[in-house]
């Protein structure tokens, strides 16, 4: 790329997607290295009888995932993701690891050569013979490389700058420092490891243990009970990621996209919120999820699904016994107190 500048987009637009657009298209305008134009992929759909694109594009706001946040006038809302990729060298992908598939499908063979992609998604899928990471699928699908984002980074702390951490897992050391320039900011600090895959499992496997914190929240638990939860879920996100991957390393579980994104998300965040209403209410996940979380998606629940068919396939769940709990609180009505069962 020497050549020619980086030229940045985004593939979503949800609360997490406008917090980074906002920093990516405040970046690119204070380098030579990257285009000052970043085109943002958008659902299209009617807010107070306008297009959501036409309000981002007009009054550079996202008035329905980030709403009181003003956006980068370089941030171009585009409501086709074939041309929200045109030309682009850097494909940001921010949007439900459930829909990653069927974008990709959408964006295979329309993208410039050269290209790489870093996925902000927290998900993973069941694939034959075991996991598979978001970033997997999209260097599957695209035929790129895929580094990860992820970190203690709620999207609306991170909108308001307020000071936080992340960590790039890439394994390219000449694209690394390109990555960290495009997302640094004073208020965001970026870590680089090449250890790829164990910081996109705990941004994943995190989710699950999060739901845990909100069932005990909804059931009236206090510090001790959630500090208990944190240390045993992390014990078993690590022997996940040991019994699926080779050549994890221990010291990344204690960057931001570990113990201080399992911290925060078992503080804050959706998967904690609607969990806790969920033990509080008795009432259906999607129920809540339609009408607490504005249109955004949980990703607790369904990765606990998927990791749990994992486990049984290798006649491991009670070895996990937290993830085994959500599961069964999530899919299988299980009482709320049984979040503690056998731990």
């Amino acid at each position: 790329m020497a050549d020619r500048k980086w030229k940045a987009c985004l593939i979503g637009s949800g609360n997490w997607g406008s917090a980074i657009a906002k920093i990516v298209g405040h970046n690119v305008k204070q380098s030579a290295e990257f285009e000052d134009e970043v085109n943002m992929w958008v659902f299209e759909e009617q807010v107070d009888g306008r297009n959501l694109t036409d309000i981002i594009n007009t009054d550079h706001e996202n008035v329905k995932y980030l709403p009181g946040i003003k956006l980068p006038e370089n941030v171009r809302a585009v409501p086709d993701v074939v041309d929200t990729v045109r030309d682009a060298t850097i494909l940001i992908f921010v949007l439900p690891h459930q829909f990653v598939k069927g974008i990709c499908s959408k964006i295979g063979g329309k993208i410039a050569p050269g290209a790489m992609a870093i996925s902000l998604i927290k998900g993973v899928d069941e694939a034959k013979g075991g996991l598979e990471l978001t970033s997997t699928v999209i260097e599957r699908e695209l035929g790129l490389d895929v580094a990860v984002l992820m970190g203690a980074n709620i999207a609306n702390e991170v909108a308001r700058e307020q000071f936080c951490e992340t960590t790039i897992g890439c394994r390219s050391d000449a694209m690394g420092p390109v990555l960290k320039r495009l997302f640094e900011a004073p208020y965001f600090r970026v870590s680089l490891t090449h250890d790829v895959y164990t910081v996109e499992l705990c941004g994943a496997l995190k989710n699950i243990v999060a739901c845990a914190a909100g069932f005990a929240d909804g059931l009236g638990y206090g510090s001790n009970t959630k500090a208990a939860i944190i240390r045993i879920g992390m014990m078993e996100m690590m022997e996940f990621a040991r019994m699926f991957y080779e050549g994890v390393r221990d010291v990344t579980f204690f960057q931001s996209c570990g113990v201080a994104d399992l911290i925060t998300t078992c503080y804050g965040g959706r998967n904690r919120k609607v969990s806790e209403a969920l033990v509080k209410s008795g009432r259906p996940l999607d129920e809540l999820e339609a009408e607490m979380l504005g249109g955004q998606k949980l990703q607790g629940p369904p990765t606990a699904l998927e990791v749990h068919k994992l486990l049984s396939e290798k006649n491991a769940v009670d070895r996990f016994p937290l993830f085994r709990n959500v599961h069964n609180i999530c899919y299988n009505k299980a009482a709320g107190c049984s979040v503690l069962d056998g731990l």
